[in-house]
């Protein structure tokens, strides 16, 4: 059987269903992750009422001793709950389609417990980009945040990540307020507020096409279209400009 995509250290992966053990799988949303070589950014839309299920984004850390198993930062979340332990265990269910074990808080339950869960993923082929066929760029970038805080103190900031995986383009951004605890250097998201997203997918005929725009400032977010695509291809940790303010190359991959 052909490869579904070239080789690569990029993914595009939706959601086939949840399942909170011991209760049957269902599936309530439209979910998809995109993930550049350690870094992600996911975005889950409710089915019914079209607004956000759950918006995360951070790194994607894979353990070096068991590679099935994989934690998730998450330094945007519109749950605010960015103290939880999100670790999964990824193991093959036939090809291109994966089911991952963990437990998370449950957020449709009172208080919000930790719960057994079970997730099923399904790898979907590169849509075609403006490269062409066969071809494509992946990336996903970060706003720069350079904020001194003292101790004891709090500074709102505006966070922001925006992934693209070939012809799928999504942006999420959240307004948090940092803190950093008494006696600590530590500087930690005491809070955040609603996030905002915006996903496009490219069509050879129109362009950029918006599939989502969501949130209170959904419709100032970034197109993938205000991006120039040849300065991120540089070492991750460099820097590039959008609409004026500054943001770090996390990741970068080109397939040519």
């Amino acid at each position: 059987m052909a490869a579904l995509n070239p080789p690569t250290e990029s993914r595009l992966s939706k959601r086939i269903s949840l399942r909170w053990l011991p209760e049957p799988a269902f599936e309530t949303t439209d979910t998809i992750v995109m993930s550049v070589k350690g870094w992600y950014v996911d975005l889950r839309v409710d089915k019914e009422s079209g607004d956000i299920d759950w918006a995360i984004a951070g790194q994607r850390v894979v353990d070096r001793d068991e590679p099935s198993r994989v934690r998730f930062t998450h330094e945007i979340d519109s749950r605010d709950s960015f103290d939880a332990v999100d670790c999964g265990d990824f193991r093959p269910l036939s090809i291109g389609v994966d089911v991952e074990f963990g437990s998370m808080p449950r957020p449709d339950l009172p208080g919000s417990p930790v719960t057994e869960y079970e997730e099923v993923w399904e790898a979907l082929k590169f849509r075609e980009g403006p490269e062409g066929p066969g071809m494509g760029v992946s990336w996903v970038v970060e706003s720069k945040c350079d904020v001194q805080i003292g101790e004891g103190e709090e500074v709102e900031i505006m966070r922001t990540f925006a992934a693209r995986v070939w012809g799928t383009y999504l942006v999420l951004r959240q307004r948090q307020v940092l803190a950093r605890l008494p006696g600590s250097d530590a500087v930690v998201v005491k809070n955040g507020m609603r996030v905002s997203a915006r996903r496009e997918e490219w069509d050879s005929s129109a362009g950029w096409v918006v599939k989502y725009v969501l949130g209170p400032d959904g419709g100032s977010l970034f197109s993938a279209k205000d991006i120039e695509v040849k300065e991120l291809g540089q070492m991750p940790g460099g820097t590039v400009v959008i609409r004026g303010e500054v943001y770090t190359v996390r990741s970068y991959e080109a397939i040519a």
